[in-house]
């Protein structure tokens, strides 16, 4: 017996798009609980950095997937599918609509599509020789010779993720198969779910990067400064990796100005915004919803109108 697909609504886009406003202005009027689809919210006490929704903002609303980890905890892209299939599931049992939010792509991707994740070996010693010559010749190069017979891949990765490249080369030469090949057999089983897409998006994009802007120095005015101290006081790989604390970095060691500093992280985080905006472009199934051609009334009435076609639970 097969049972009909859950309903789930992703509200994705862009950093500082006003996804969480919107998702829970729709949980309200949907009877919905959030499950977050961001890489970095998972993690403990970076609240500020990865601009945690705070209680006020939640207004009641049930948030799944948020501060559960430890940051030096190593976490897959396969266990967040995981851990977030089981939280939609535990949603719609008590008869709640499961709303989707987040910004990064690849969870939001392989979650809804119904990636199945096959355990494939390792090597530690395969790796370890992949591992040095990635820093020996550098990303753009690994990718060059990954291209040679896996072109799909080499293209879709960016020189500077370091753990996918290495990964894609691991599962050539342990299985003969390519990355490609592998993610092909992983999605060939038909998802568990119906997703209804709603990407926030700007017709003039200067007005998103004024609101990163924006965003960035209110983030300071929190205490960002004191947060990425204490998570350098501890070595935190995590750390290291968000954007936040890294550009702060140079400011904290006493390399460069704190507006040099600052300058910096509003750059990084509107070429993300960037990088965002591109990958949910690609999805053929979104509806793009345009923040600064609204006004807010009809900004949420036409979400709601996309989202009557979610069935309900």
């Amino acid at each position: 017996m097969t049972h009909a697909p859950i309903p789930v609504l992703a509200i994705v886009g862009p950093t500082a798009s006003g996804k969480t406003a919107l998702s829970v202005a729709l949980a309200k009027r949907l009877n919905g609980e959030i499950i977050s689809a961001d890489s970095m919210q998972i993690y403990k006490g970076m609240d500020i950095a990865v601009a945690a929704p705070t209680e006020a903002e939640k207004e009641g609303i049930a948030h799944h997937m948020m501060g559960f980890l430890d940051p030096e905890e190593p976490y897959s892209v396969a266990e967040y599918v995981k851990d977030a299939k089981a939280c939609i599931l535990d949603v719609y049992s008590r008869g709640k609509l499961p709303i989707l939010v987040g910004g990064t792509g690849l969870y939001v991707d392989h979650l809804l599509s119904g990636t199945q994740f096959i355990e494939s070996e390792t090597d530690t010693a395969l790796r370890e020789k992949l591992q040095k010559e990635y820093d020996e010749i550098g990303g753009e190069a690994m990718l060059k010779k990954l291209a040679l017979f896996d072109k799909e891949t080499a293209e879709r990765l960016h020189p500077n993720n370091q753990k996918r490249i290495i990964r894609a080369f691991e599962i050539y030469e342990l299985t003969g198969e390519t990355m490609t090949e592998a993610l092909k057999k992983s999605q060939s089983a038909p998802s568990p779910f119906a997703p209804t897409y709603i990407c926030i998006a700007f017709e003039d994009r200067d007005k998103l990067y004024d609101r990163i802007n924006r965003r960035v120095d209110l983030m300071l005015e929190q205490g960002l400064l004191e947060e990425a101290r204490a998570f350098y006081a501890h070595h935190s790989k995590t750390a290291a990796q968000a954007i936040g604390y890294k550009e702060l970095k140079p400011y904290l060691d006493g390399a460069c100005s704190l507006d040099e500093a600052v300058e910096k992280l509003k750059q990084a985080t509107r070429r993300y915004a960037k990088r965002q905006i591109t990958w949910f472009k690609r999805n053929e199934n979104m509806h793009f919803l345009y923040y600064d051609v609204l006004s807010e009334n009809a900004f949420l009435e036409e979400a709601l109108h996309i989202a009557q076609t979610v069935k309900a639970p």
